[in-house]
């Protein structure tokens, strides 16, 4: 029965939508400076603790953003960098950076078997559901749903979002759905699939 309710939240959250930003991608560039620090001019960051933003969902971005400027998520680093941030500018951003491509990365030999089983079927025994029900067989999210882009992304970053989840420090997902599973993983799933998706495409 577990699976049933990630099966009925999902389509449930497909069907509600999400927010799509309406920016102008050449404004974005422009506004983008502050950002390349940390995300590089292209948002392929060259820093494993900072995500890759390349490529990633425009009404994601918009989301996330929005949460870090409003108090809705807190980041030592963004939250002060999104404070003053207006809707336009959000909006911008992300089209901007939803337009750049990913650089992908590769996955460990070492993490293929249980990265991969965690990833593409989950963990029954403790009612982990498979990551790519919501993020997509190659890693593309769902767009509709809100649910982000993991391909290419860094595992460090991964890895340190899944262990805020878990502690519950972060609480933007939808209906506690990244809380809660993220809370059944072990410490070597997490660090198996958040090396997983690095190679996803």
């Amino acid at each position: 029965m577990r699976g049933c309710k990630w099966i009925v939240v999902a389509v449930a959250l497909t069907v509600a939508g999400s927010a799509q930003a309406a920016g102008d991608a050449a404004a974005g560039q422009q506004k983008s400076a502050p950002c390349q620090a940390c995300h590089s001019t292209d948002g392929n960051s060259q820093v494993g603790m900072y995500p890759n933003i390349a490529g990633q969902h425009a009404g994601y971005i918009v989301t996330q953003l929005k949460a870090l400027r409003d108090g809705g998520r807190k980041d030592p680093v963004m939250s002060p960098m999104a404070a003053n941030l207006s809707d336009q500018d959000i909006d911008d951003l992300a089209a901007y950076f939803a337009g750049q491509k990913i650089k992908l990365g590769s996955v460990p030999q070492d993490v293929v078997t249980l990265g991969g089983q965690v990833y593409r079927a989950g963990n029954s025994k403790t009612g982990v559901p498979a990551c790519m029900a919501c993020h997509g067989p190659q890693g593309l999210g769902n767009d509709p749903a809100g649910w982000p882009a993991l391909g290419g992304q860094h595992p460090e970053y991964i890895t340190k979002q899944l262990g805020l989840y878990a502690s519950g420090e972060r609480s933007t997902d939808i209906n506690r759905i990244m809380r809660d599973i993220a809370g059944r993983l072990s410490k070597a799933e997490i660090d198996a699939v958040s090396k997983y998706v690095s190679g996803l495409h």
